[in-house]
Formats: C-alpha cells, sequence, structure tokens
C-alpha cells in the first residue's frame, strides 16, 4: 500500500486515550494508540497530532456546575498537555522522535507553538503534537485541529474517535442506520451532526481542508485510509 497523503493531522480525543477506565489515561490504550500512529510514521507519512482533555478534565461541563467558562477551558487546556506529554513519551520509547507544541507558554515542559519551527519539525520526520487548544477559552481542541492543520498545510485532518463515521440516524437508537461514505461540510451543519463541533465544521468549510472521521478502536484504521482504502466518513465540498 502506498500512502496518499504527505501530510496528515490527526486529531484524538482524550476519551480514547481512557481505555476502559472512567477517567485518566489507560497504559494499554496510550501504547495502542502509539503503534497505530508508528505505523504512518513508518510509512513516512509527516504526522501531527492534536489530543484532547475530556478523560481529565472538561471544561464545558465544568462551566456548567458554575465555574467561571475561562477558568475551566484554561484547566481543560492543561489537561490537554498532559496528554500530550503521555503521548510523547510512549512514542518517543517507541523510537518515534516526537515533539510537543503548547499554544500557552511552558518553556520547562514543552517548545512553545511556533509555526515554521513546527514545519522543520515535520519536515525532519518528527510527530509534532499541538496541546493546549488554540490557547484561547472557548475553543474546542476540535477547532484548535482545524486551525493547526491549515497552518501546517496539512492535506486532511483525521478524527480518530470511539464511533466509525457518520451515519444518517444515530445508530444507538436506531439499528437500521447507515454509515454516510461522504457528506458535504454543509449537510453536516443543518442536520446538527455532533461528530465535531460546528466551529470547527465551519472553519473546515471556509478553507476547505478534508475531514475523515473514522474509529481509532479497529486496529489499522488509520493507516488504511493513509494509503487509500474508504473506512469512516468523508466530509468535503
Amino acid at each position: 500500500m502506498i500512502p496518499q497523503y504527505h501530510r496528515i493531522l490527526v486529531k484524538l480525543s482524550g476519551e480514547a486515550l481512557m481505555g476502559n477506565l472512567e477517567f485518566g489515561i489507560s497504559p494499554e490504550m496510550l501504547n495502542y494508540v502509539a503503534e497505530e500512529i508508528k505505523k504512518i510514521y513508518l510509512r513516512n507519512v509527516q504526522i501531527a497530532l492534536v489530543v484532547g482533555g475530556g478523560n481529565i478534565f472538561r471544561g464545558v461541563k465544568a462551566g456548567a456546575f458554575g465555574m467561571d467558562r475561562t477558568s475551566a477551558d484554561h484547566m481543560g487546556m492543561l489537561a490537554t498537555v498532559m496528554n500530550s506529554l503521555a503521548l510523547q513519551d510512549i512514542l518517543q520509547s517507541n523510537n518515534v522522535e516526537t515533539r510537543v507544541q503548547t499554544a500557552i507558554e511552558m518553556h520547562q515542559i514543552a517548545e512553545s507553538y511556533i509555526l515554521r519551527r513546527a514545519i522543520r519539525h515535520l519536515e525532519k520526520k518528527r510527530v509534532v503534537i499541538f496541546a493546549a487548544g488554540t490557547g484561547n477559552p472557548y475553543f474546542t481542541t476540535d477547532t484548535a485541529a482545524v486551525l493547526r492543520a491549515k497552518e501546517i498545510q496539512a492535506e486532511v485532518l483525521i478524527k480518530a474517535t470511539k464511533v466509525d463515521g457518520i451515519y444518517d440516524r444515530d445508530p444507538e437508537k436506531d439499528q437500521s442506520a447507515i454509515r454516510l461514505q461522504r457528506i458535504t461540510y454543509r449537510d453536516v451543519l443543518e442536520r446538527q451532526l455532533r461528530v465535531m463541533d460546528m466551529t470547527a465544521i465551519s472553519l473546515a468549510m471556509d478553507n476547505q481542508l478534508p475531514v475523515e472521521v473514522l474509529s481509532i478502536k479497529k486496529e489499522g484504521n488509520i493507516e488504511r485510509f493513509v494509503c487509500g482504502e474508504s473506512i469512516g466518513t468523508y466530509i468535503d465540498h
């Protein structure tokens, strides 16, 4: 199989790192994700990652029970840094050279986000993990993923999640629901399909960034998509 993409950005939810735990990071799942990323890395594809923080702290929920939303979102950003450092460590131990760049300055822990440096890392065959979202409250890590993908000129954004694509109906409520192989940004917005944050979908649409939604749980899914197979749901114009 020959890769169809030269540079990609993979968006992982924080929940993807929980495994069967109720919260936190599962060592088994962390290692599994690292192995999935390494498969693409060994095919000489340039890889950037954005990891959520919902397995540790979710700002929206904290805001709902009375915490100031800005403070809650800042805590959520720090949770993404923790996940990013964990992922960096396991990738490095698997001989995948990795750098973490954060949208909030914390020099003792990681590099500050600098676009030219990030691109240089990618060109030197280093995986780059973008942490702390956009650095601003009220923006999700989905939106941060679209933003970073466009900045580094990634050819596609892969949303690796717990579902295997977008369905015409809720598959948990209706077993006859059909997975859509392809859908437009506008349909996602008009039908309020919550597979990604609506702001993120709007930003992807405005900047013509294709998005692939697939399951991280099925081994080899990301690699097969990168090599041209139809796996989940492809979102474009």
